[in-house]
């Protein structure tokens, strides 16, 4: 086996295994958080939570297959090592950023259902009459 092609099996071996690990965590934790956002409605976060670990996945594992191509020839174990730091460390901070902005959304989700319903005023009882104009026919 060529060194490019061990650096390409370690990254989607490590990549992948990182994906999975992470959107069972976040799956997993984020349930409890989900429920709050959506004021009690456990069916409704347990939809949300499903959908959410979907996406996660296949934006996740579609970015790390994209990103799969070196473009140069790793020829020894050194290579090897400087190409997986490179690419796994993309794929963390990717992972990373999308956590960081699930979080930051369902935050305001989570703030808008906990402000106070706003009050609706009674109508008001009418002060004047006003006649309608008169036609000439």
């Amino acid at each position: 086996m060529t060194p490019t092609l061990i650096t390409y099996t370690l990254y989607l071996l490590i990549s992948v295994t990182v994906t999975v690990w992470v959107a069972r965590t976040l799956f997993r934790n984020g349930h409890v958080f989900l429920i709050d956002c959506f004021k009690g409605n456990k069916e409704l976060a347990d939809s949300v939570n499903h959908l959410l670990v979907v996406g996660f996945y296949l934006m996740n594992i579609g970015f790390v297959t994209l990103y799969l191509r070196v473009g140069y020839d790793i020829d020894n174990t050194q290579a090897v090592f400087e190409a997986l730091s490179q690419k796994v460390g993309v794929v963390l901070l990717a992972l990373g950023a999308m956590h960081f902005f699930n979080i930051y959304v369902f935050n305001r989700l989570r703030r808008r259902a906990l402000e106070p319903a706003p009050r609706e005023c009674p109508p008001v009882a009418p002060t004047t009459h006003v006649e309608p104009p008169a036609l000439n026919l």
